[in-house]
């Protein structure tokens, strides 16, 4: 298997990178294996800064539809996958920034919520579509609770759709919205730059009380929440649907 993510590291400045571009970064167990693989290379490294990002043109663009649909288990482990990794970057002690480069669809936009900060830029294409697709969007739910609150969240999640990252920023699912995709690198590198100035003990101390503060650490809802989505991806219309949107 070839490496699908890759991590480098300059100074108190570390970034990882989902690189899948031919598949627009889609979420596969291949993918996942490799960012925890990644994180478990940060160690040594201890930076105080994560930038998060896609290769290409994409952030991510959810879950790999193709291999949901020719295996049947896959749903449930690719989901429960997700929910333990969104788990586990929250739970770094450095703060987690989402470099949103570009399309951040259903599990792509979970992954860019989850991070501590997201910035992304005015067009890119993000938002949760999974009704759309006669999916159920439990896994990343949680997240954009945390992320925009209950009221926004049932907004954006049972609306479906797509959105531009302007009016991602609107709604608080990033935290900001440059005005074009150019911008966006010299701002994550200024962001990130100060953030690294930030004292390492003190950071993890803050983030820790932060996880306790808003349940973001609870592993029960995390995996029960991936397993009602695995239960309704199983089913005959979310399949039905699935397989008409991979045809189109």
């Amino acid at each position: 298997m070839s490496e699908q993510a890759h991590i480098s590291v300059s100074g108190r400045i570390a970034t990882l990178t989902l690189d899948r571009p031919e598949a627009r970064n889609a979420l596969s167990e291949d993918l996942l294996c490799s960012l925890n693989t990644r994180l478990d290379e940060l160690g040594a490294a201890d930076p105080t800064v994560l930038i998060v990002t896609g290769a290409g043109k994409g952030f991510c663009a959810g879950m790999d539809l193709k291999l949901v649909l020719n295996d049947p288990e896959a749903p449930r482990r690719l989901l429960t996958s997700l929910a333990r990794f969104l788990l586990r970057l929250r739970q770094l002690p450095m703060v987690v920034l989402a470099s949103v480069n570009g399309a951040a669809i259903g599990g792509g936009c979970g992954l860019a919520v989850a991070c501590d900060l997201a910035i992304t830029h005015a067009d890119a294409k993000m938002g949760f579509p999974e009704v759309d697709l006669g999916v159920c969007p439990a896994v990343v739910a949680p997240w954009v609770v945390r992320k925009v609150g209950a009221g926004k969240a049932r907004r954006i999640l049972l609306s479906g759709g797509l959105m531009t990252g302007q009016q991602a920023a609107d709604l608080g699912l990033v935290d900001f919205a440059v005005a074009s995709r150019e911008e966006l690198d010299p701002t994550i590198r200024e962001v990130a730059a100060r953030l690294a100035t930030g004292g390492p003990q003190a950071i993890r101390a803050t983030k820790h009380l932060l996880n306790q503060l808003d349940g973001s650490l609870d592993e029960s809802i995390a995996l029960e929440s991936a397993e009602l989505s695995a239960r309704v991806l199983a089913t005959d219309e979310a399949r039905a649907m699935l397989a008409a949107r991979l045809r189109a």
